[in-house]
């Protein structure tokens, strides 16, 4: 049955779920040099773009477990992208801060992440995709205010991989 036929919402949550699904291969193909892809990418742009002042800051923003940020830094540190610092105000804390190398990776990243979003959003105007892409933001934000415990990665992979949800 094509979406147009479909209630509603079954018709947002098809819609919403296709274009997650093209976005993360898209996304995923053109940041594939950088370690751990789309959520190496997210952290560094966390990094790069925001003022958060430890990794348990960082964790919270992204709504990342420490456990599994702490892995993905330490292979963003290996690449030469961040490093860990001392914070100043509390020398038990671990500030990530971006190396320069990062900061041009990322600037190249985020050229090749726009590329593909406008690919994925190609049937939309430029007009359009912006409205998309600021409505989009302004929803995941309020969800992340309700609800400050959402894992923005299980919810990825419950839509690219439905058996997840069963585990």
């Amino acid at each position: 049955m094509p979406p147009a036929d479909r209630e509603r919402g079954v018709n947002f949550g098809w819609s919403l779920g296709m274009v997650l699904r093209r976005w993360q291969e898209f996304v995923e193909e053109a940041l594939q040099d950088l370690p751990h892809g789309s959520r190496g990418y997210h952290i560094l742009a966390v990094v790069v773009h925001e003022d958060v002042p430890t990794q348990g800051a960082l964790a919270a923003r992204l709504v990342i477990d420490r456990s599994v940020l702490t892995y993905v830094i330490d292979d963003l540190e290996g690449a030469g992208l961040i490093e860990r610092q001392l914070d100043p105000r509390d020398r038990r804390a671990r500030r990530i801060v971006a190396t320069e190398k990062g900061r041009r990776v990322l600037a190249d990243a985020e050229e090749r992440v726009a590329r593909a979003e406008d690919y994925v959003l190609g049937g939309l105007s430029p007009e359009q995709r912006a409205g998309f892409r600021e409505s989009a933001e302004r929803a995941a934000e309020a969800i992340v205010s309700a609800a400050p415990g959402t894992d923005p990665c299980l919810a990825v992979e419950s839509v690219i991989d439905p058996a997840s949800r069963a585990a």
